[in-house]
């Protein structure tokens, strides 16, 4: 039986924009979209990470968003399968795909995020970009295209047809929203607990 985008993603918000010819997937920290048709999927990061994935063959695309790389205690941890971790969000993404006639061989992977958004010792996004690149090494994958550390904030639209990026680095003055956000995601969880360049646009 043929696997529908209402299956798994009816809860992510889609909307339209004219200055797009495909309908846009908003994605938040803990989502993750893939489609067989084309699409653009949109998020904003802070420290967190987003992987971009699809199978030009296969025509098959998507991106999730996640904030932590894995749970502390995954045994125990209720939350422990949850794609706001780094740890369950690349598998759900590349497993989608997959099911979607995806081959894990053909797949084309940009990294995106990690900014250092946060005054103080602890660098989550340093911590996040060293865990996605570490995992791709250990799948025996590697990203074609990475933009990951820096202090800014991104806005990031995925063309999961061509592959294309549209990135916006947000002005580290104007990331307080995007902070604050992040900052009480992390409670909340805790509480629980290189393409050519063309292929990325600055806008």
């Amino acid at each position: 039986m043929a696997l529908t985008q209402t299956d798994h993603f009816a809860h992510i918000r889609r909307m339209r924009d004219s200055r797009f010819p495909h309908e846009i997937a908003a994605i938040l920290p803990g989502e993750f979209f893939v489609s067989p048709d084309p699409m653009i999927v949109y998020t904003v990061l802070g420290s967190c990470v987003s992987a971009c994935v699809r199978d030009p063959v296969a025509g098959v695309g998507g991106m999730n968003h996640f904030m932590l790389p894995k749970p502390k205690d995954v045994g125990n941890d209720s939350w422990g399968e949850s794609t706001r971790y780094g740890s369950y969000a690349m598998e759900s993404l590349i497993n989608e795909i997959i099911k979607r006639g995806g081959s894990k061989s053909r797949l084309e992977i940009k990294l995106f995020g990690a900014g250092r958004i946060y005054d103080g010792t602890i660098d989550v996004g340093a911590r996040n970009a060293e865990w996605v690149l570490d995992y791709l090494q250990a799948e025996g994958l590697t990203a074609c295209k990475t933009d990951l550390g820096d202090v800014f904030p991104r806005k990031i639209y995925y063309f999961t047809e061509s592959g294309r990026v549209l990135m916006k680095k947000i002005e580290r003055v104007k990331n307080h929203t995007i902070a604050e956000r992040e900052n009480e995601y992390a409670t909340k969880i805790q509480s629980k607990e290189q393409a050519p360049a063309e292929d990325v646009t600055l806008f």
